[in-house]
């Protein structure tokens, strides 16, 4: 029961801080707001034509810019519509369920940019392993990266052994990477931040490497030099994302 108590009331923290203030916000007014812009979505020639460090690059310069709050201004809805005969992707990510997690808005990319694939504790299974193969093998995207984040309650909750209904055996994907972190000097436990940010590290390099464990296509396809597979660790306070290569 205890450990049930504990996840229930991390999962509701950020409830209860929003709770705190009850002051009905102001309308906020905007003047000289930028005009959206409306992007050419990727063709598969334009596609074709990035390599693997380019899009890395272009998703470094993205986060930079969601970093200074500086995120381009998009259509989205006109995107959707110049989108709805083909998508040519440029990355495939595979992001914690977090809501803190905006992936494209991290990346300050639009429609058809990229592949997102959820799951909390952003663990690679056989539907994100196939989801990947599709959109690398099948579409063309050129970098798969797993993004972590900072404070996963995902993270906490396996380090700190929580059960409660199917959690108990999502966390046994997440297990691991408590493991991997075997060189810790201080205390071993959900309360310590400087060990969960260890874990949190650890999920993600184990899970770069599930996938190419898991998927001799995309194995190769790294080996080829046609797609890399890179990690991302994204800070909630500050918005930037560390990555991770290798």
């Amino acid at each position: 029961m205890k450990k049930i108590n504990f996840f229930l009331s991390l999962m509701g923290l950020s409830f209860l801080i929003a709770s705190c203030d009850s002051a009905p916000a102001e309308t906020a007014v905007v003047e000289d707001a930028p005009t959206p812009l409306v992007e050419a979505v990727l063709s598969a020639e334009e596609q074709a034509a990035l390599t693997p460090d380019m899009v890395i690059d272009i998703l470094k310069e993205g986060n930079k810019r969601f970093e200074e709050g500086t995120l381009t201004a998009r259509d989205h809805s006109a995107q959707v519509r110049n989108a709805t005969l083909g998508q040519f992707p440029k990355a495939a990510i595979l992001s914690c369920l977090d809501s803190r997690v905006p992936v494209e808005d991290i990346f300050d990319r639009g429609i058809g940019d990229l592949f997102v694939g959820r799951v909390a504790g952003n663990f690679v299974n056989v539907d994100q392993l196939g989801s990947m193969e599709f959109a690398c093998n099948v579409s063309g995207a050129k970098v798969i990266m797993v993004l972590g984040h900072e404070y996963c309650g995902a993270v906490i909750a396996a380090i700190a052994g929580v059960e409660l209904g199917n959690i108990t055996e999502m966390l046994t994907k997440i297990n691991p990477a408590v493991d991997m972190v075997t060189d810790f000097e201080g205390e071993r436990s959900a309360d310590n931040p400087e060990f969960v940010h260890e874990v949190c590290l650890a999920n993600i390099r184990n899970n770069m490497n599930q996938v190419r464990i898991g998927s001799p296509i995309l194995k190769e396809m790294e080996e080829n030099g046609e797609l890399k597979i890179i990690g991302g660790l994204y800070n909630m306070t500050t918005g930037a994302v560390t990555f991770i290569e290798g």
